[in-house]
Protein backbone atom coordinates (compact mmCIF):
# COMPACT_ATOMS: atom_id res chain seq x y z
CA UNK A 1 0.00 0.00 0.00
CA UNK A 2 1.08 3.61 -0.78
CA UNK A 3 2.45 5.23 1.96
CA UNK A 4 1.80 9.11 2.68
CA UNK A 5 3.94 10.86 5.59
CA UNK A 6 4.52 14.19 6.28
CA UNK A 7 8.09 14.90 5.50
CA UNK A 8 10.03 16.16 8.34
CA UNK A 9 12.12 19.23 7.92
CA UNK A 10 15.45 18.89 6.59
CA UNK A 11 17.02 19.31 10.10
CA UNK A 12 14.38 17.60 12.71
CA UNK A 13 15.54 15.09 14.51
CA UNK A 14 14.86 11.35 14.07
CA UNK A 15 13.52 9.68 16.40
CA UNK A 16 13.46 5.83 16.47
CA UNK A 17 11.84 3.36 18.32
CA UNK A 18 14.11 0.57 17.19
CA UNK A 19 17.43 2.56 18.42
CA UNK A 20 18.41 3.46 21.62
CA UNK A 21 17.85 7.47 22.68
CA UNK A 22 21.17 8.95 21.74
CA UNK A 23 23.94 9.52 24.07
CA UNK A 24 27.22 10.00 22.02
CA UNK A 25 27.95 12.98 19.71
CA UNK A 26 28.06 11.06 16.80
CA UNK A 27 24.89 9.66 17.50
CA UNK A 28 23.10 12.61 18.17
CA UNK A 29 24.71 14.24 14.45
CA UNK A 30 23.34 11.05 12.64
CA UNK A 31 20.27 11.45 14.03
CA UNK A 32 20.13 15.33 13.17
CA UNK A 33 19.56 15.82 16.95
CA UNK A 34 23.16 18.17 16.70
CA UNK A 35 24.40 19.79 13.29
CA UNK A 36 27.21 17.89 11.74
CA UNK A 37 29.70 20.50 10.79
CA UNK A 38 32.47 20.97 8.32
CA UNK A 39 35.97 19.43 8.30
CA UNK A 40 39.21 20.65 5.96
CA UNK A 41 42.21 18.55 5.94
CA UNK A 42 45.15 19.55 4.74
CA UNK A 43 46.46 21.17 1.27
CA UNK A 44 45.86 22.07 -2.40
CA UNK A 45 46.01 24.62 -4.61
CA UNK A 46 47.10 28.01 -5.98
CA UNK A 47 46.29 31.62 -4.09
CA UNK A 48 44.21 33.19 -6.15
CA UNK A 49 44.82 36.75 -4.76
CA UNK A 50 46.76 37.98 -7.32
CA UNK A 51 45.81 41.55 -7.82
CA UNK A 52 45.68 41.88 -3.54
CA UNK A 53 49.26 40.28 -3.32
CA UNK A 54 50.28 43.10 -6.45
CA UNK A 55 48.77 45.81 -4.31
CA UNK A 56 51.12 44.72 -1.10
CA UNK A 57 53.88 42.31 -2.36
CA UNK A 58 56.59 42.04 -0.45
CA UNK A 59 59.84 43.20 -1.31
CA UNK A 60 62.42 40.75 -2.85
CA UNK A 61 64.30 40.18 0.05
CA UNK A 62 62.22 39.39 2.47
CA UNK A 63 59.98 37.22 -0.57
CA UNK A 64 63.14 35.44 -0.30
CA UNK A 65 63.42 35.13 3.27
CA UNK A 66 59.71 33.76 2.86
CA UNK A 67 60.65 31.15 0.52
CA UNK A 68 63.45 29.95 2.61
CA UNK A 69 61.20 29.79 6.27
CA UNK A 70 59.20 27.50 4.35
CA UNK A 71 56.35 29.48 4.08
CA UNK A 72 53.63 28.02 1.76
CA UNK A 73 52.45 30.54 -0.74
CA UNK A 74 50.44 28.61 -2.86
CA UNK A 75 49.65 25.40 -0.51
CA UNK A 76 51.72 22.40 -2.35
CA UNK A 77 49.90 22.89 -5.78
CA UNK A 78 47.54 19.57 -5.27
CA UNK A 79 44.28 18.84 -6.56
CA UNK A 80 41.63 19.89 -3.88
CA UNK A 81 39.76 17.35 -2.27
CA UNK A 82 36.65 17.63 -0.14
CA UNK A 83 34.33 14.50 1.28
CA UNK A 84 31.13 14.74 2.60
CA UNK A 85 30.49 12.77 5.71
CA UNK A 86 26.78 11.76 5.18
CA UNK A 87 26.04 10.52 9.28
CA UNK A 88 23.95 7.84 10.01
CA UNK A 89 23.54 5.84 7.03
CA UNK A 90 22.65 7.50 3.84
CA UNK A 91 21.09 5.67 0.41
CA UNK A 92 23.99 6.05 -1.79
CA UNK A 93 23.16 2.87 -4.75
CA UNK A 94 20.59 2.45 -7.52
CA UNK A 95 18.37 5.77 -5.89
CA UNK A 96 21.01 8.11 -6.72
CA UNK A 97 24.16 6.92 -8.07
CA UNK A 98 23.45 3.53 -10.35
CA UNK A 99 25.74 -0.03 -9.23
CA UNK A 100 25.47 -2.62 -11.17
CA UNK A 101 27.08 -6.49 -11.45
CA UNK A 102 30.33 -7.46 -12.61
CA UNK A 103 29.95 -5.40 -15.96
CA UNK A 104 29.29 -2.01 -14.18
CA UNK A 105 26.85 0.30 -13.97
CA UNK A 106 25.33 -0.74 -16.88
CA UNK A 107 25.02 -4.26 -16.11
CA UNK A 108 21.02 -4.45 -14.46
CA UNK A 109 20.46 -5.71 -11.06
CA UNK A 110 16.83 -7.52 -10.70
CA UNK A 111 13.24 -6.07 -10.45
CA UNK A 112 14.00 -7.19 -6.57
CA UNK A 113 17.06 -6.10 -6.68
CA UNK A 114 16.25 -2.31 -7.17
CA UNK A 115 13.29 -2.61 -5.03
CA UNK A 116 15.40 -3.18 -1.88
CA UNK A 117 16.91 0.18 -3.33
CA UNK A 118 14.44 2.10 -3.32
CA UNK A 119 13.30 1.83 -6.96
CA UNK A 120 9.58 1.07 -7.64
CA UNK A 121 9.60 -1.34 -10.90
CA UNK A 122 8.54 1.53 -12.91
CA UNK A 123 11.16 3.53 -12.20
CA UNK A 124 14.22 0.82 -12.50
CA UNK A 125 17.03 1.73 -15.03
CA UNK A 126 16.35 -1.31 -17.25
CA UNK A 127 12.87 -0.03 -18.44
CA UNK A 128 11.87 1.62 -21.47
CA UNK A 129 9.38 4.40 -20.67
CA UNK A 130 6.27 3.38 -22.73
CA UNK A 131 5.26 7.24 -22.94
CA UNK A 132 8.21 8.18 -24.37
CA UNK A 133 10.20 4.87 -26.16
CA UNK A 134 13.11 5.84 -24.11
CA UNK A 135 15.40 5.14 -21.15
CA UNK A 136 14.04 8.32 -18.61
CA UNK A 137 16.15 6.47 -15.94
CA UNK A 138 19.60 6.87 -16.69
CA UNK A 139 21.76 10.40 -16.81
CA UNK A 140 24.94 10.23 -17.65
CA UNK A 141 25.44 14.00 -18.08
CA UNK A 142 28.32 13.72 -15.65
CA UNK A 143 30.11 10.38 -16.94
CA UNK A 144 29.05 8.93 -13.52
CA UNK A 145 25.80 7.52 -13.86
CA UNK A 146 22.99 8.63 -11.71
CA UNK A 147 19.15 8.05 -11.76
CA UNK A 148 17.53 10.57 -13.71
CA UNK A 149 15.04 11.11 -10.16
CA UNK A 150 18.15 11.11 -7.99
CA UNK A 151 18.13 13.59 -5.25
CA UNK A 152 21.77 13.94 -4.94
CA UNK A 153 22.11 14.65 -8.94
CA UNK A 154 19.03 17.15 -8.99
CA UNK A 155 20.83 18.95 -6.45
CA UNK A 156 24.20 18.85 -7.90
CA UNK A 157 22.16 19.69 -11.39
CA UNK A 158 20.69 22.73 -9.67
CA UNK A 159 23.95 24.79 -8.98
CA UNK A 160 26.06 23.64 -11.98
CA UNK A 161 26.37 25.45 -15.28
CA UNK A 162 25.75 22.69 -18.02
CA UNK A 163 29.89 23.57 -19.12
CA UNK A 164 30.89 22.09 -15.15
CA UNK A 165 28.81 19.45 -15.61
CA UNK A 166 30.47 18.26 -18.90
CA UNK A 167 33.67 18.70 -17.02
CA UNK A 168 33.09 16.35 -14.18
CA UNK A 169 33.10 12.39 -13.78
CA UNK A 170 32.88 10.01 -11.34
CA UNK A 171 33.67 6.64 -9.61
CA UNK A 172 30.82 4.14 -7.62
CA UNK A 173 32.74 1.63 -4.91
CA UNK A 174 30.31 -0.75 -3.70
CA UNK A 175 31.88 -1.17 -0.28
CA UNK A 176 30.23 -2.37 2.96
CA UNK A 177 30.51 -0.60 6.32
CA UNK A 178 28.87 -0.68 9.73
CA UNK A 179 25.69 0.81 10.69
CA UNK A 180 25.24 4.38 12.39
CA UNK A 181 28.39 3.47 13.78
CA UNK A 182 31.83 6.22 14.85
CA UNK A 183 34.23 2.95 14.59
CA UNK A 184 34.60 3.06 10.71
CA UNK A 185 38.09 4.26 9.25
CA UNK A 186 36.14 6.07 6.82
CA UNK A 187 37.92 9.69 6.63
CA UNK A 188 40.99 9.68 4.20
CA UNK A 189 42.05 13.33 4.59
CA UNK A 190 45.41 12.39 6.79
CA UNK A 191 46.07 10.24 3.96
CA UNK A 192 45.13 12.76 1.67
CA UNK A 193 47.86 14.91 2.87
CA UNK A 194 51.17 12.27 2.69
CA UNK A 195 49.71 11.16 -0.62
CA UNK A 196 52.09 12.56 -3.23
CA UNK A 197 55.67 11.20 -4.24
CA UNK A 198 58.09 11.60 -1.54
CA UNK A 199 55.06 12.23 0.92
CA UNK A 200 54.23 15.73 -0.46
CA UNK A 201 50.60 15.34 -0.18
CA UNK A 202 48.06 18.11 -0.50
CA UNK A 203 48.87 20.89 1.70
CA UNK A 204 47.08 24.86 2.12
CA UNK A 205 49.48 27.61 2.26
CA UNK A 206 47.14 28.56 5.50
CA UNK A 207 46.67 26.06 7.48
CA UNK A 208 46.99 22.22 7.58
CA UNK A 209 43.87 20.18 8.42
CA UNK A 210 40.44 21.56 9.76
CA UNK A 211 37.35 20.10 11.15
CA UNK A 212 34.22 20.75 12.84
CA UNK A 213 34.88 18.02 15.77
CA UNK A 214 37.17 18.07 18.28
CA UNK A 215 38.55 14.39 17.37
CA UNK A 216 41.36 13.25 15.56
CA UNK A 217 39.51 12.94 12.42
CA UNK A 218 37.63 16.47 12.57
CA UNK A 219 34.65 14.63 11.44
CA UNK A 220 32.11 11.88 12.34
CA UNK A 221 33.65 8.76 11.27
CA UNK A 222 37.12 7.91 12.33
CA UNK A 223 39.94 8.28 10.53
CA UNK A 224 42.27 5.00 9.79
CA UNK A 225 44.59 4.71 13.17
CA UNK A 226 47.29 4.13 10.50
CA UNK A 227 47.67 7.48 9.20
CA UNK A 228 46.66 9.65 12.26
CA UNK A 229 49.52 12.41 12.26
CA UNK A 230 49.14 14.14 15.98
CA UNK A 231 50.70 16.81 14.84
CA UNK A 232 48.12 17.47 11.54
CA UNK A 233 45.51 17.51 14.31
CA UNK A 234 42.08 19.22 12.25
CA UNK A 235 41.89 22.55 13.88
CA UNK A 236 37.58 23.45 14.21
CA UNK A 237 36.04 25.41 11.42
CA UNK A 238 32.07 24.96 10.53
CA UNK A 239 31.33 28.43 9.59
CA UNK A 240 32.32 31.88 7.74
CA UNK A 241 33.31 33.17 11.12
CA UNK A 242 36.01 30.69 11.93
CA UNK A 243 37.77 31.26 8.54
CA UNK A 244 38.05 34.96 9.40
CA UNK A 245 39.13 33.70 12.97
CA UNK A 246 41.97 31.60 11.53
CA UNK A 247 44.34 34.79 10.66
CA UNK A 248 45.37 37.51 13.40
CA UNK A 249 47.91 39.91 12.52
CA UNK A 250 46.94 41.95 15.60
CA UNK A 251 46.04 45.64 15.95
CA UNK A 252 48.68 47.15 13.66
CA UNK A 253 46.17 46.24 10.92
CA UNK A 254 43.50 48.54 12.04
CA UNK A 255 45.74 51.27 13.28
CA UNK A 256 47.08 51.59 9.87
CA UNK A 257 46.51 50.91 5.97
CA UNK A 258 47.55 46.96 5.25
CA UNK A 259 50.42 48.39 3.03
CA UNK A 260 51.59 50.31 5.66
CA UNK A 261 51.17 47.74 8.16
CA UNK A 262 53.34 45.41 5.64
CA UNK A 263 55.70 48.09 5.61
CA UNK A 264 55.81 48.71 9.26
CA UNK A 265 56.72 45.10 9.49
CA UNK A 266 59.44 44.50 6.72
CA UNK A 267 61.32 47.38 8.88
CA UNK A 268 60.96 45.32 11.93
CA UNK A 269 62.24 42.60 10.47
CA UNK A 270 65.34 44.20 8.86
CA UNK A 271 66.41 45.84 11.76
CA UNK A 272 66.04 42.53 14.41
CA UNK A 273 68.11 40.65 11.38
CA UNK A 274 71.12 43.30 11.30
CA UNK A 275 71.24 42.49 15.25
CA UNK A 276 71.17 38.79 14.75
CA UNK A 277 73.87 39.25 12.02
CA UNK A 278 76.35 41.14 14.27
CA UNK A 279 78.81 38.75 15.69
CA UNK A 280 78.66 39.68 19.20
CA UNK A 281 75.22 38.29 19.23
CA UNK A 282 74.82 35.29 20.95
CA UNK A 283 71.85 33.84 22.57
CA UNK A 284 74.16 31.36 24.52
CA UNK A 285 72.30 28.67 23.53
CA UNK A 286 74.16 25.52 21.64
CA UNK A 287 71.64 26.08 18.54
CA UNK A 288 72.52 29.43 17.84
CA UNK A 289 71.96 29.14 14.60
CA UNK A 290 68.48 27.38 14.90
CA UNK A 291 67.03 30.08 17.52
CA UNK A 292 68.11 32.97 15.11
CA UNK A 293 66.38 31.51 12.12
CA UNK A 294 63.31 31.10 14.43
CA UNK A 295 63.11 34.43 15.17
CA UNK A 296 63.77 35.47 11.73
CA UNK A 297 61.48 33.77 10.00
CA UNK A 298 58.78 34.57 13.11
CA UNK A 299 58.78 38.49 12.00
CA UNK A 300 58.92 37.36 7.80
CA UNK A 301 55.48 35.10 8.72
CA UNK A 302 54.28 38.32 10.51
CA UNK A 303 54.83 40.56 7.68
CA UNK A 304 53.69 37.87 5.20
CA UNK A 305 50.48 37.00 6.89
CA UNK A 306 49.83 41.11 7.37
CA UNK A 307 50.48 40.87 3.02
CA UNK A 308 48.18 38.17 2.19
CA UNK A 309 45.52 38.08 5.22
CA UNK A 310 45.69 41.91 6.70
CA UNK A 311 42.07 42.00 4.71
CA UNK A 312 39.86 39.66 6.65
CA UNK A 313 37.29 39.76 3.13
CA UNK A 314 40.32 37.93 1.20
CA UNK A 315 39.33 34.53 3.17
CA UNK A 316 35.49 35.55 4.60
CA UNK A 317 33.04 33.24 1.99
CA UNK A 318 30.20 35.39 2.86
CA UNK A 319 32.01 38.32 0.93
CA UNK A 320 32.60 35.82 -2.06
CA UNK A 321 30.74 37.12 -5.06
CA UNK A 322 30.80 33.52 -6.77
CA UNK A 323 29.59 32.32 -4.07
CA UNK A 324 27.20 34.44 -2.53
CA UNK A 325 24.65 37.37 -3.80
CA UNK A 326 22.85 37.44 -7.40
CA UNK A 327 25.76 35.96 -9.35
CA UNK A 328 26.83 33.41 -6.57
CA UNK A 329 26.22 29.77 -6.22
CA UNK A 330 23.84 30.56 -2.89
CA UNK A 331 21.37 33.32 -2.82
CA UNK A 332 22.15 35.72 -0.08
CA UNK A 333 18.74 34.25 1.75
CA UNK A 334 19.52 30.67 1.35
CA UNK A 335 23.66 31.64 3.15
CA UNK A 336 21.38 33.55 6.03
CA UNK A 337 19.20 30.87 6.49
CA UNK A 338 20.49 27.77 6.10
CA UNK A 339 23.75 26.77 8.30
CA UNK A 340 24.47 24.00 5.76
CA UNK A 341 25.04 26.05 2.94
CA UNK A 342 27.63 28.45 5.20
CA UNK A 343 29.49 25.67 6.18
CA UNK A 344 29.74 24.15 3.24
CA UNK A 345 30.88 27.56 1.90
CA UNK A 346 33.66 27.95 4.40
CA UNK A 347 35.12 24.41 3.62
CA UNK A 348 35.37 25.29 -0.19
CA UNK A 349 36.41 28.64 0.32
CA UNK A 350 39.63 27.38 2.13
CA UNK A 351 40.18 24.24 0.03
CA UNK A 352 39.46 25.22 -3.52
CA UNK A 353 41.73 28.55 -3.20
CA UNK A 354 44.60 26.71 -1.29
CA UNK A 355 44.40 28.06 1.83
CA UNK A 356 43.94 24.15 3.12
CA UNK A 357 44.08 21.58 0.93
CA UNK A 358 41.44 19.36 1.55
CA UNK A 359 38.36 18.69 3.55
CA UNK A 360 35.28 17.10 5.18
CA UNK A 361 31.37 18.71 5.43
CA UNK A 362 30.15 16.65 7.75
CA UNK A 363 26.25 16.61 7.47
CA UNK A 364 23.72 15.12 9.91
CA UNK A 365 20.25 13.20 9.96
CA UNK A 366 21.04 10.99 7.36
CA UNK A 367 19.63 7.82 9.65
CA UNK A 368 16.59 8.50 7.51
CA UNK A 369 14.51 4.73 7.56
CA UNK A 370 11.66 6.86 9.30
CA UNK A 371 9.00 4.69 7.47
CA UNK A 372 8.62 7.34 4.89
CA UNK A 373 10.54 8.41 1.34
CA UNK A 374 9.73 12.06 1.66
CA UNK A 375 12.63 12.37 4.66
CA UNK A 376 15.29 11.23 3.09
CA UNK A 377 14.50 12.92 -0.37
CA UNK A 378 15.18 16.36 1.37
CA UNK A 379 18.17 15.74 2.86
CA UNK A 380 19.91 14.05 -0.02
CA UNK A 381 18.38 16.98 -2.39
CA UNK A 382 20.59 20.04 0.02
CA UNK A 383 23.44 17.33 0.00
CA UNK A 384 23.46 17.10 -3.47
CA UNK A 385 23.14 21.48 -3.46
CA UNK A 386 26.15 21.35 -1.15
CA UNK A 387 27.88 18.82 -3.26
CA UNK A 388 27.16 20.65 -6.72
CA UNK A 389 28.55 23.99 -5.06
CA UNK A 390 31.80 22.94 -4.48
CA UNK A 391 32.11 21.54 -7.86
CA UNK A 392 30.57 24.76 -9.61
CA UNK A 393 32.73 27.19 -7.29
CA UNK A 394 35.81 25.16 -8.37
CA UNK A 395 34.52 25.35 -12.02
CA UNK A 396 34.47 29.42 -11.50
CA UNK A 397 37.90 29.57 -9.97
CA UNK A 398 39.29 27.30 -13.35
CA UNK A 399 40.45 24.79 -10.92
CA UNK A 400 40.15 20.67 -10.69
CA UNK A 401 38.88 19.22 -7.71
CA UNK A 402 37.93 15.76 -6.42
CA UNK A 403 35.17 15.47 -4.08
CA UNK A 404 34.53 12.04 -1.93
CA UNK A 405 31.09 11.33 -1.03
CA UNK A 406 30.81 8.22 2.66
CA UNK A 407 28.17 7.25 4.86
CA UNK A 408 28.26 5.14 7.62
CA UNK A 409 26.26 2.12 6.35
CA UNK A 410 23.21 2.48 4.55
CA UNK A 411 19.28 1.55 4.37
CA UNK A 412 16.67 -0.49 2.79
CA UNK A 413 13.29 -0.62 1.67
CA UNK A 414 10.57 -3.27 1.65
CA UNK A 415 8.54 -2.30 -0.96
CA UNK A 416 6.06 0.23 0.08
CA UNK A 417 6.02 3.82 -1.31
CA UNK A 418 5.30 6.88 -0.46
CA UNK A 419 3.42 8.61 -2.91
CA UNK A 420 3.63 12.26 -1.36
CA UNK A 421 4.94 15.34 -3.38
CA UNK A 422 8.54 14.94 -2.13
CA UNK A 423 8.05 11.24 -1.77
CA UNK A 424 8.24 11.16 -5.38
CA UNK A 425 6.23 7.50 -5.95
CA UNK A 426 9.66 5.80 -4.48
CA UNK A 427 10.03 3.33 -1.51
CA UNK A 428 10.26 3.95 1.83
CA UNK A 429 13.59 3.58 3.78
CA UNK A 430 12.10 0.82 6.50
CA UNK A 431 16.12 0.12 8.18
CA UNK A 432 19.64 0.15 8.35
CA UNK A 433 21.48 -2.39 5.68
CA UNK A 434 24.95 -1.98 5.45
CA UNK A 435 24.51 -4.47 2.22
CA UNK A 436 23.12 -2.05 0.21
CA UNK A 437 26.32 0.83 1.14
CA UNK A 438 28.19 2.08 -1.62
CA UNK A 439 30.91 5.51 -2.02
CA UNK A 440 31.77 7.15 -5.02
CA UNK A 441 33.85 10.33 -5.83
CA UNK A 442 33.84 12.95 -8.66
CA UNK A 443 36.57 14.59 -10.47
CA UNK A 444 36.19 18.08 -12.28
CA UNK A 445 38.76 18.94 -14.63
CA UNK A 446 38.53 22.73 -16.18
CA UNK A 447 40.39 20.80 -19.00
CA UNK A 448 38.20 18.44 -20.18
CA UNK A 449 36.07 15.54 -18.88
CA UNK A 450 38.45 13.00 -17.24
CA UNK A 451 39.33 9.94 -18.81
CA UNK A 452 38.35 6.53 -17.50
CA UNK A 453 41.21 3.64 -17.49
CA UNK A 454 40.82 0.76 -20.43
CA UNK A 455 40.85 0.50 -23.96
CA UNK A 456 37.63 -0.27 -24.48
CA UNK A 457 34.41 0.63 -23.77
CA UNK A 458 33.53 -2.52 -21.63
CA UNK A 459 36.61 -2.25 -19.58
CA UNK A 460 36.01 1.79 -19.04
CA UNK A 461 32.74 0.54 -17.62
CA UNK A 462 34.76 -1.63 -14.88
CA UNK A 463 36.88 1.08 -14.07
CA UNK A 464 33.89 3.71 -13.17
CA UNK A 465 32.64 0.61 -10.75
CA UNK A 466 35.45 -0.87 -8.48
CA UNK A 467 33.26 -3.83 -7.20
CA UNK A 468 30.03 -4.56 -7.84
CA UNK A 469 26.70 -5.81 -6.08
CA UNK A 470 24.85 -9.06 -6.38
CA UNK A 471 21.78 -8.98 -8.29
CA UNK A 472 19.89 -8.58 -5.28
CA UNK A 473 21.77 -5.35 -4.18
CA UNK A 474 24.03 -7.03 -1.46
CA UNK A 475 27.71 -5.65 -1.93
CA UNK A 476 29.92 -8.44 -3.42
CA UNK A 477 32.16 -8.73 -0.31
CA UNK A 478 34.82 -10.49 -2.86
CA UNK A 479 34.50 -8.18 -5.85
CA UNK A 480 37.17 -5.94 -4.50
CA UNK A 481 39.58 -5.10 -1.41
CA UNK A 482 37.04 -2.23 -0.34
CA UNK A 483 34.30 -4.12 -0.36
CA UNK A 484 34.23 -5.74 3.18
CA UNK A 485 37.14 -3.25 4.76
CA UNK A 486 36.41 0.41 5.59
CA UNK A 487 40.58 0.71 6.09
CA UNK A 488 40.81 -0.40 2.14
CA UNK A 489 37.86 1.58 1.22
CA UNK A 490 40.47 4.64 2.36
CA UNK A 491 42.96 3.16 0.39
CA UNK A 492 41.35 2.69 -2.65
CA UNK A 493 40.34 6.72 -2.36
CA UNK A 494 43.87 7.54 -1.72
CA UNK A 495 45.25 5.75 -4.63
CA UNK A 496 42.47 7.49 -7.25
CA UNK A 497 43.58 10.70 -5.71
CA UNK A 498 47.39 9.79 -6.65
CA UNK A 499 46.39 8.35 -9.68
CA UNK A 500 44.70 11.71 -10.97
CA UNK A 501 48.43 13.28 -10.64
CA UNK A 502 50.12 10.11 -12.18
CA UNK A 503 51.50 9.23 -8.82
CA UNK A 504 49.68 6.00 -8.53
CA UNK A 505 53.34 4.40 -8.41
CA UNK A 506 54.32 5.85 -5.61
CA UNK A 507 51.06 4.47 -3.70
CA UNK A 508 52.86 1.46 -2.17
CA UNK A 509 56.26 3.44 -1.02
CA UNK A 510 54.01 5.99 0.61
CA UNK A 511 51.39 3.33 1.99
CA UNK A 512 53.48 0.15 2.53
CA UNK A 513 51.18 -0.94 5.23
CA UNK A 514 47.87 -0.88 3.26
CA UNK A 515 46.38 -4.32 2.40
CA UNK A 516 45.87 -3.70 -1.21
CA UNK A 517 48.41 -5.79 -3.17
CA UNK A 518 50.73 -3.98 -5.93
CA UNK A 519 49.45 -6.09 -8.87
CA UNK A 520 46.06 -5.08 -8.19
CA UNK A 521 46.73 -1.12 -8.68
CA UNK A 522 45.68 -0.60 -12.00
CA UNK A 523 42.46 -2.31 -11.57
CA UNK A 524 41.29 -0.34 -8.82
CA UNK A 525 42.54 3.24 -10.56
CA UNK A 526 39.27 4.75 -12.42
CA UNK A 527 40.77 7.74 -14.12
CA UNK A 528 43.98 8.47 -16.26
CA UNK A 529 45.74 11.59 -14.74
CA UNK A 530 44.95 15.01 -15.07
CA UNK A 531 47.49 16.83 -14.05
CA UNK A 532 51.13 16.10 -13.81
CA UNK A 533 52.72 15.77 -10.50
CA UNK A 534 51.48 19.04 -9.47
CA UNK A 535 49.01 21.80 -10.84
Amino acid sequence: MPVKHKALHPDAPLKHSDHRRPVTRREFISQSFMGGAATVTGGSLLSLFSSSRAAYALSPDLQALVNSCGIATQGAGKIPFICFDLAGGANIAGSNVLVGGPGGQMDFLSSAGYSKLGLPGDMIPPIVNAGTQTNDFIDTSMGLAFHTDSAFLRGMTERMSLTTRSNTNGAVIPARSENDSGNNPHNPMYGIARAGTGGAGADGSLLGLIGSRNSDSGGNSMAPAALIDQANRPTKVDRPSDVTGLVDVGELVGLLTQADAVAVMESIQRISDMKLNNPGVQTQVSTDAVIKDLVRCGYVKSADLAERFGDPSQIDPAQDPLIVGPGGIFSTQEFDSDGEFRKTASVMKLVINGFAGAGTVTMGGFDYHTGDRSTGEIRDLRAGRCMGACIEYAARLGFPLMLYVFSDGSVASNGTTDDSVDGRGKGVWTGDNQSTAASFFMVYNPAGQAVLVGGTAEDQARHQQIGYMRADASVETSSSPAANNVNLLVDTVLLNYMALHGEQGAFTTQFPASGINSTALDTLTAFEPIVNGTI
